[in-house]
């Protein structure tokens, strides 16, 4: 499908928070960090925001037109890049400063940026889907597969990898539809549910199947 696509800016930062929080509200990895549904209502906001300033600063937020969808992507170097929301200062340690900041009482926000971080490959470069977001009334029209079909794309163009994580079984078949498998084992949070690291080489001179 033709979905116009443009690279989001500051001015933009309510609406892909809005869009982030309507579209992980029910997801399980969400779930798990505020198994509490009223928490999770006031609280995953604040996740949102954090993830997306970050983004914002640091990497590409592609927005669909219609505000209908958007994806957060990082482009991380070869060597050890570390936990993707550490910043630039060495000593920052990005999992405790998200936690203090968005829910200081809730260890497992701190322990879903540890644990993503210690199954993120390390050693090549690569462009790292950190989080795509589908408003839920619009899912299965095939939004995601557009904004995440641009930059593979681009990728396979300049001989770039892919990784994220899929946090559930719905988008897992969408990112295997798209040349994504697992990397390693899956990631079992403790007494919840199962993410899957996938990692994508580049496929040049062949277009991503949407």
């Amino acid at each position: 499908m033709g979905v116009a696509i443009r690279v989001a800016g500051e001015a933009d930062r309510e609406l892909v928070v809005r869009l982030l929080d309507k579209a992980f509200q029910d997801d399980p990895v969400s779930n798990w960090v505020f198994p509490d549904s009223a928490h999770r209502r006031a609280t995953h906001p604040k996740l949102m925001a954090a993830f997306t300033d970050v983004v914002l600063a640091e990497g590409r937020v592609d927005l669909a037109e219609d505000g209908s969808a958007c994806a957060l992507w990082l482009s991380l170097p070869d060597g050890d890049h570390g936990d993707a929301t550490e910043g630039d200062g060495e000593d920052e340690d990005g999992p405790a400063q998200l936690r203090a900041a968005v829910d200081p009482d809730n260890e497992r926000v701190e322990l879903i940026g540890r644990l993503t971080a210690d199954v993120h490959p390390v050693g090549r470069a690569h462009a790292y889907l950190w989080m795509i977001g589908v408003a839920p009334e619009r899912q299965g029209e095939g939004l995601g597969s557009a904004l995440i079909g641009s930059v593979l794309e681009r990728c396979d163009r300049e001989g770039l990898a892919a990784y994220l994580e899929a946090s559930n079984d719905r988008s897992r078949a969408l990112y295997e539809r798209l040349g994504f498998v697992l990397t390693g084992r899956p990631l079992d949070l403790p007494d919840g549910p199962r993410m899957w690291p996938m990692w994508r080489d580049p496929r040049p001179g062949r277009r991503a199947q949407l």
